[in-house]
């Protein structure tokens, strides 16, 4: 059996047998789901990337995208029934985390990855750019405009507000999707081959694409439910540091988005950057324009308290990750330099996280 199949499978097990002993997990169980939670990220980007050779950009890294926002609900939603008003704010941390792991610490490493390896690097700022807008709008809706209107207190939305937001959100990623995918598919593929898909590995045959895509779907379950399993140690650890609440929506945001790194970490050092973007922009969208509808249906039939605005020093960053990355990617041309930026701007971001 080849290791793509006996990651996925030996992490589930370990998943299996976690189930089973929980509540009890000693440090021994701990640490071998810390270790397939590892394993199951590697197998979940190996069987994406056959999916992509498959199915072509900008397909390949759509299908990653949407599996890890559906597996990234799931989980808020989870935590969300069963924290009740304790969990208000989880939702508005795990989004704004993911949109600031996406564009500064993801994209951050990308480019210190390609500048290093490659000099320059190249992409399609007509694609990448109209992604960067539609986030950049949506992030001030769902983030930063709660906390400034008046007809609900605090940093929190009415059902009629909430609902807009919720159907703004929703259409901005399927015009997105709509682009990307049909109306100008173009500007998605590289560059310097935008016809010719042949600087691709040799695609998968439909068989092994499809058993692919049914070991990803089994290696990104087990990454949640190993993340849902070790999230209580993680709380008490958030705890015992002493570090915001807020901390834990960062944890999960990165453990949802390991396996999307990862791809965007290899393509960058692949010297396919366009596909690196794709991945990044394109998982930061549907962090939004998918979650906060699932969110928003769920907090108005049930009745759950959410908070979505922001402090005033997170819509200080927010802001200023999106002027940087507005100059950053303005040229479709990228080097070392601006990797660095921002990096500096993600561990300002968790610096500021834990030390408010």
């Amino acid at each position: 059996m080849s290791w793509p199949v006996l990651l996925p499978a030996l992490s589930a097990g370990v998943l299996g047998v976690a189930l089973v002993q929980y509540p009890a997990l000693g440090w021994v169980l701990m640490t071998a789901c810390a270790t397939a939670l590892v394993a199951a990220v590697v197998s979940s980007v190996h069987h994406a990337e056959l999916i992509a050779q498959r199915l072509g950009e900008p397909f390949g890294t759509l299908v990653l995208a949407l599996a890890i926002t559906v597996i990234e609900v799931a989980l808020v939603l989870a935590v969300m029934l069963a924290g009740g008003s304790g969990s208000a704010a989880l939702p508005r941390d795990t989004i704004y985390a993911a949109v600031m792991i996406i564009c500064n610490g993801v994209v951050g490493v990308c480019l210190l990855i390609g500048g290093i390896r490659h000099r320059e690097q190249s992409f399609r700022i007509e694609g990448t750019g109209s992604g960067l807008a539609a986030l950049a709008a949506l992030s001030g809706l769902v983030l930063v405009t709660p906390s400034l209107t008046t007809s609900s207190p605090g940093a929190t939305y009415t059902n009629s507000q909430l609902v807009f937001v919720a159907l703004s959100s929703l259409s901005l990623w399927l015009v997105f999707v709509f682009i990307q995918t049909i109306r100008h598919r173009d500007y998605f593929l590289p560059e310097a081959a935008a016809a010719d898909e042949s600087v691709h590995a040799e695609p998968p045959s439909r068989a092994q694409a499809w058993a692919s895509f049914g070991l990803l779907v089994v290696s990104l379950v087990t990454v949640v439910g190993l993340a849902k399993l070790m999230s209580p140690a993680l709380e008490r650890l958030v705890i015992q540091l002493d570090a915001p609440k807020s901390a834990v929506g960062i944890v999960i945001a990165m453990i949802v988005l390991m396996p999307e790194t990862w791809a965007a970490m290899r393509a960058a050092r692949a010297n396919r950057l366009q596909t690196s973007m794709n991945l990044a922009i394109g998982s930061a969208l549907a962090s939004i324009g998918l979650t906060i509808p699932i969110v928003v249906v769920a907090a108005v039939l049930l009745d759950l308290p959410l908070e979505l605005g922001l402090v005033p020093k997170d819509m200080a960053l927010l802001a200023l990750t999106f002027i940087v990355g507005s100059i950053t990617l303005a040229s479709g041309r990228t080097n070392l330099m601006q990797g660095a930026v921002h990096l500096v701007l993600f561990a300002a971001f968790l610096f500021l996280t834990l030390v408010p």
